[in-house]
């Protein structure tokens, strides 16, 4: 090993790469720290090796099998570079690759594997996404931070490429991490540069391709693009030639979602991280990995174009209303191969005979699946055909003549690749061959026969080639041209002369049969990768055929309805249901209704009652809509949106110093900051975090400004009953809720008036509707939510007593107070100041006596309890009043004065507001 260690730390040392992988013979090695480093990640012997006087760790996979070890580091964050021997004597070394989150090109499974590259050049921003397993290039330019970085996020990358003006903006580089899992990678800053950058993206996809995309020559979309080219070529991946088009497009292409509406609408995994129970799991029937790519795509981003929304309708409608004919149409794409990714690896050098094989598989379904779409009046209606015609049909089907006359119907690994009559040169080898393989196979049978020997046998290993075995009882009658070579317990090997010369003749034609298919093979690779471009355009035809019958197999499994596309923004929704939560439980079904003069609902109702669930399923149905799905409605009717905010509950993120709060203050800030009149808003309790009564003046104004300056389609769930009087104030405000029913109370409301009255159920049941009718609900139920959660029942029963007296202004007795043992302190609870106020805190004056329960009552503490009921039947006008001052008893006249029926509440807080100061003043 004297030697090869240094080397593997001088090449380590060129490389930026965080793992180096170099051949040594039929295995790559790693040592050093690398080597403690993949023993560590991937289980593997670390052993000890010697050189110049020092010992190192040493670690090596076989050559064969260095790719899943390859894929596991790089899927764990690490890239890692690959050194493989070079020249005639193979031991010059020298770095081939360099394997990274965004350039692994061994995927599997389904998901898109992107690097985004992304620049900022003043307020504009340039963001180029390639995923290098596909081939597909996007490119876009937006303005604004809050833009960019959503739309970044949208393309959930596995790595990122922070341009010059990026990479030292730690508010930025923040947000990405906490955005999205991508490994932030920086790149050489030249690569950025308008001039070689724009260069860069000309050589690659043609001098005029920029232009006629519409992306700006030196531009922030041409610098993110040509900067992210030159990160794919010098990684080495070698994909470069199966990038073969770049598509650009506009912010307003597609609905927008920020990270936080994917998240809380579950598009792509659930709130735990789980892909099960999330809407494209839900939705994905799909039966190719480029279906199911499709279809996730979709889901995330959903379109505004109303041709293309309504193409995709017509196509699912066309594909659900003939179930035989779908279920055709999907047995004959079952199985197909995914081309988008088999193009990357052509062109890469690392498709085997195998992958280029059911190249021709899978090609051969394009004419069976015209055929099957011409067989249907239906279909050959619809815009399906058009899909297909995408594809150049001749040359598709002359590539799959040459993949099919070339390739045995189950190609070998490095021999047994090729059909026979395909090449003359290989088929004389191959005859010759077999003929050697021939003389082996029948070895045995010819010696029993020519001499008495019956325990004999014939066989190959590496240490003595090919041999002739013969059982200890009958070495004694071997012919005498059998040479020992070696001998066993229980028998003896020979050779012969004849016997070297055909084993000589097998290594040649194995040798020489493997080198001309091997040249044979690598011929016909390239042939393929230089169809990259149909390849894909293949692919693509296929998976949005698969994606769309997947739509139409839910929509007509599930009673799903096509959705009506309005001129206006309006949305009515008759009957919607939630498309996951419907495949778990019997769901209750509830319209929506949102015109210009009922554009903001308020909704209210018990915890556990289904506001959220109403929301969001609102919100997934414009979603699927606009991705081009029926929705899971009776009926409906939309206006297209331009983007879907939500904010659903919150987490703290401690580790990046932000509380429950604060979160919920940062969503809410980006959705009035990016919400328009064309967008649908949803809020599930906005200003709990924080004290009720910053709270409600949060959620307060947000509301006005949400319907007086931003004008969305917003559903606002809430527990300040205080908000449902806004219907009665802003002209585009209403209120519904959600209906209980209880035996000792109905849920139902009259007028828009929403008082909170007494929570108690007197041990009767109730039992949430889920059913979402006009008006205000009236109260919360908070406290049997809380029973029905296993608090413990003296807990429940205390906050029924303590609630009581809440919402009766009465005095509450403090159990286990201040007194200690089992005496009670008696408090009122202040609602103005949010204080606890005892007998003790009022200048020891009679009018603060027993806390401030005169206030409450009315009652002289003195008197005894039945000067106190007198003192409450009387109005509260005796005992304690005659303590009052002037100013006090002025204050108390005007309370009397209010009619509370006709007063709002945002007047009966500036009055409250204005007599406390008064009474402030008094004090002082």
């Amino acid at each position: 090993m004297t030697g090869i260690v240094e080397e593997f730390l001088a090449l380590k040392e060129g490389t930026d790469a965080d793992v180096l992988a170099m051949q040594v013979g039929d295995f790559y090695e790693f040592f050093a720290e690398d080597a403690r480093l993949v023993a560590d990640e991937l289980d593997l012997k670390v052993s000890e090796k010697s050189s110049h006087g020092s010992s190192y760790p040493m670690a090596g996979v076989p050559l064969s099998e260095l790719t899943p070890y390859l894929k596991s580091l790089v899927e764990r964050g690490y890239t890692v570079a690959v050194a493989e021997q070079r020249g005639s004597d193979d031991t010059t070394r020298e770095i081939t690759r360099k394997a990274t989150p965004g350039t692994l090109l061994e995927a599997t499974g389904a998901d898109a594997r992107y690097l985004v590259s992304v620049v900022r050049d003043g307020d504009a921003w340039g963001l180029a996404a390639v995923d290098v397993t596909t081939g597909a290039f996007h490119v876009t330019e937006l303005a604004g931070e809050r833009t960019a970085l959503a739309e970044l996020g949208r393309f959930d990358p596995e790595e990122v490429l922070p341009g010059p003006d990026v990479r030292d903006d730690e508010g930025v580089l923040d947000a990405l991490r906490e955005d999205t899992d991508a490994t932030l990678t920086v790149h050489a800053t030249d690569a950025f540069a308008p001039g070689r950058a724009t260069h860069r993206v000309r050589e690659q996809f043609g001098d005029g391709t920029l232009d006629a995309i519409g992306v700006a020559p030196e531009g922030a979309g041409a610098r993110a693009a040509g900067a992210a080219l030159d990160y794919v070529e010098e990684t080495g991946v070698g994909v470069l030639a199966s990038l073969t088009r770049v598509q650009a497009y506009e912010a307003d292409d597609h609905v927008a979602l920020d990270p936080t509406t994917r998240r809380n609408l579950e598009l792509t995994g659930t709130m735990h991280g789980e892909r099960a129970g999330s809407l494209a799991a839900t939705l994905d029937h799909t039966v190719t990995s480029m279906g199911a790519r499709r279809l996730e795509a979709w889901l995330l981003r959903p379109v505004q174009d109303r041709a293309e929304v309504a193409r995709r309708h017509d196509c699912v409608a066309a594909l659900a209303g003939d179930a035989l004919e779908r279920d055709a149409v999907r047995e004959t794409l079952d199985g197909a191969y995914d081309l988008e990714r088999l193009a990357a690896r052509a062109t890469s050098g690392s498709a085997d005979p195998a992958a280029i094989r059911r190249v021709a598989d899978t090609l051969e379904r394009l004419p069976a699946l015209r055929e099957r779409l011409a067989s249907s009046p239906a279909l050959a209606d619809s815009p399906l055909k058009g899909i297909l015609d995408r594809v150049d049909a001749e040359a598709a089907e002359d590539l799959r003549e040459t993949v099919d006359d070339a390739l045995a119907d189950e190609p070998g690994g490095e021999t047994g690749i090729f059909a026979r009559g395909y090449d003359a040169e290989l088929d004389r080898i191959a005859e010759e061959h077999d003929a050697v393989v021939a003389f082996f196979d029948s070895l045995a049978e010819r010696v029993k026969a020519e001499t008495e020997l019956s325990r004999v046998t014939v066989d190959r290993n590496k240490t003595d080639g090919y041999y002739v075995q013969v059982g200890h009882s009958q070495t004694d009658r071997v012919p005498e041209r059998f040479r020992e070579v070696k001998t066993l317990k229980n028998s003896k090997r020979y050779r012969t002369d004849e016997l070297d010369e055909k084993e000589r003749d097998l290594v040649r034609l194995e040798e020489e049969r493997a080198a001309r298919e091997r040249e044979l093979f690598e011929a016909l690779r390239e042939e393929v990768a230089a169809h990259a471009s149909l390849l894909q355009d293949a692919g693509r035809a296929l998976a949005e055929v698969d994606a769309l019958a997947s739509f139409a197999e839910h929509s007509s499994a599930n009673r799903w309805t096509r959705p009506e596309l309005r001129d206006d923004r309006e949305l009515d929704v008759v009957a919607g249901r939630h498309p996951v939560v419907e495949q778990t439980v019997e769901f209750v079904p509830n319209d929506a209704r949102l015109t210009d003069d009922r554009r903001f609902l308020v909704v209210t109702g018990p915890n556990m009652s289904g506001k959220s669930t109403y929301m969001r399923q609102t919100a997934l149905i414009v979603l699927l809509a606009q991705a081009g799905s029926f929705v899971p409605a009776e009926s409906a009717e939309l206006g297209l949106v331009d983007g879907i905010y939500t904010r659903v509950g919150a987490l703290d993120e401690l580790a990046q110093g932000r509380s429950t709060f604060m979160v919920e203050m940062q969503e809410l800030s980006n959705i009035l900051h990016s919400a328009t009149e064309d967008s649908l808003v949803v809020l599930d309790e906005v200003g709990r975090g924080t004290a009720s009564d910053d709270g409600i003046s949060i959620a307060w104004a947000a509301t006005e400004y949400l319907h007086n300056e931003v004008r969305a389609k917003t559903l606002f769930a809430t527990h300040y009953h205080e908000l449902t009087a806004l219907a009665d104030r802003l002209d585009g405000v209403r209120n519904v809720h959600v209906e209980v029913d209880d035996e000792s109370h109905s849920s139902s409301a009259s007028g828009t008036e929403s008082r909170p009255v007494d929570e108690r159920n007197d041990g009767e049941s109730v039992t949430f509707l889920r059913t979402v009718a006009e008006g205000p609900a009236d109260r919360s139920y908070g406290i049997h939510v809380a029973d029905l959660a296993g608090v413990p029942e003296p807990v429940v029963s205390r906050s029924r007593d303590v609630l009581a007296k809440l919402r009766a202004d009465e005095a509450i007795d403090v159990r286990g107070g201040a007194t200690g043992g089992e005496e009670t302190e008696q408090v009122v609870f202040d609602l103005g100041s949010g204080e606890l106020r005892t007998g003790a805190g009022a200048d020891g004056g009679a009018g603060a006596a027993s806390g401030d329960a005169t206030a409450a009552t009315g009652a002289d503490p003195e008197a005894g309890a039945d000067a106190s009921a007198g003192a409450e039947a009387d109005g509260g006008r005796a005992g304690g009043e005659a303590a009052l001052d002037a100013d006090a008893r002025a204050v108390l006249e005007e309370v009397r004065g209010v009619d509370i029926n006709n007063t709002s509440p945002l007047e009966l807080l500036q009055r409250v507001n204005e007599w406390q100061k008064r009474v402030s003043e008094r004090d002082e």
